[in-house]
């Protein structure tokens, strides 16, 4: 695929580019409580602008029903990026209507836009290929050149995506430059041991790559709510932990397949239980007991790793080459279970070797909880387009941007 580097020497003053960016950020009403994937599009955006184009950014946020809602507006996520920029970004109030027309239109060489949530208009995730298309074309007609930077939409087939680059000279950003050889790094060229470690609520969301890496990993530690789908298909009693009793026959042949395979999959020794899910608007203290994994009371559910197993797997991840990360050991966002997230955390920064932290809440976690993000390989923008190229999918995005 062509970079945004190559379509910089074509030269770029006065042309109108369309940035497809990922400023899908979590918000507190209006608040910006996570940055980061602004922050990512930053050096893109800012290489274009003092090229002197016009640039046009545009991304989605939540997930609206394909009309305007004012609770996923971009307004917030266009101020940040004007504040990181240290420069006024105009904001469009629509997406291919008036505003955005004007506001375009109104460009100087060197300034930027973002225009409205393209999830307002319900041809930006129409499974009709003609209705998707006609929304493309009207993008189109607000740019001379398309670059695509928003990777954790590059698995989503829509239609500033996919079908917006057919309709533009096409380029990858920095940021996808960076994800795409970062991934290489976990599939093509691999230093060994392999250490991948998934977490997070459903194992329904992560069979996929399991699948897939009990041919390619080394060792695969389990935590976060999946676990108790693991522990359960072991036997064990998990209490009211959560559990997806439908995935439990694929989680035992799993289990059958790495001891075959030689892999080591791994899932904890102990757990933190609580009666009950922790406020986490309050983050009240709870009533945390650690006990273990095999043997969780009745009317207990797990909420994090518990001590022994941090000690396990910080001990698996001493001497990896590669670490994968993908999703949070317990209920980070309360502190009362938030020690086993950290523990993987820190084990991957004492790694000697090419630590990524998967997106999604993984990535957040890291920054919730103040790690410095450099202290690691890569921290990814994407989790669920990681996810799917460790899974061995072609991602709609990236065949888009292909020549």
């Amino acid at each position: 695929m062509k970079t945004i580097d190559e379509l910089l020497s074509e030269g770029v003053a006065g042309k109108r580019v369309f940035v497809r960016a990922d400023l899908n950020v979590p918000l507190d009403g209006t608040t910006i409580t996570d940055d980061g994937r602004i922050r990512a599009v930053v050096p893109t955006v800012k290489a274009l602008a003092e090229a002197g184009a016009r640039v046009v950014v545009a991304s989605h946020l939540g997930r609206p029903k394909g009309a305007p809602d004012p609770a996923f507006s971009l307004a917030p996520a266009a101020a940040r990026l004007g504040e990181l920029l240290g420069a006024d970004v105009a904001f469009a109030t629509d997406t291919v209507g008036e505003s955005a027309g004007a506001t375009v239109a109104g460009l100087a060489d060197g300034q930027v836009a973002v225009i409205e949530n393209l999830r307002f208009n319900a041809g930006e995730t129409s499974k009709d290929d003609a209705e998707r298309g006609a929304f493309a074309d009207r993008l189109a007609a607000l740019a001379d050149a398309y670059v695509g930077d928003g990777f954790g939409a590059v698995h989503r087939k829509h239609a500033s995506v996919f079908d917006l680059p057919a309709r533009l000279p096409h380029y990858a950003g920095y940021l996808i430059a960076t994800e795409v050889g970062v991934l290489r790094k976990l599939t093509d060229d691999v230093k060994r041991p392999y250490v991948v470690v998934l977490g997070g609520a459903k194992v329904s969301d992560k069979l996929a790559v399991i699948d897939q890496l009990l041919g390619k990993a080394d060792r695969i530690l389990i935590g976060g709510g999946m676990a108790y789908t693991f522990l359960k298909a072991q036997g064990h009693e998990i209490g009211t932990s959560l559990v997806q009793e439908d995935q439990i026959p694929a989680v035992r042949e799993y289990l059958e397949r790495a001891e075959k395979n030689g892999v080591e999959l791994l899932v904890p020794v102990d757990t933190l239980v609580a009666a009950e899910f922790p406020d986490l608007r309050t983050k009240a203290p709870g009533d945390p007991a650690n006990v273990a994994a095999d043997a969780v009371p009745a009317g207990r559910m797990g909420l994090d790793i518990g001590p022994e197993t941090r000690k396990l797997y910080a001990s698996k991840l001493a001497d990896a080459g590669t670490v994968f990360w993908n999703g949070p050991m317990g209920v980070f966002e309360h502190p009362d279970y938030a020690e086993g997230t950290k523990a993987v955390a820190q084990a991957l920064i004492d790694s000697p070797g090419f630590t990524v932290v998967g997106g999604g809440d993984s990535a957040a976690a890291v920054r919730t909880l103040g790690f410095d993000e450099q202290a690691f390989g890569h921290i990814s923008t994407g989790g669920g387009a990681s996810l799917e190229y460790l899974e061995g999918k072609t991602l709609p995005g990236l065949a888009a941007l292909e020549d």
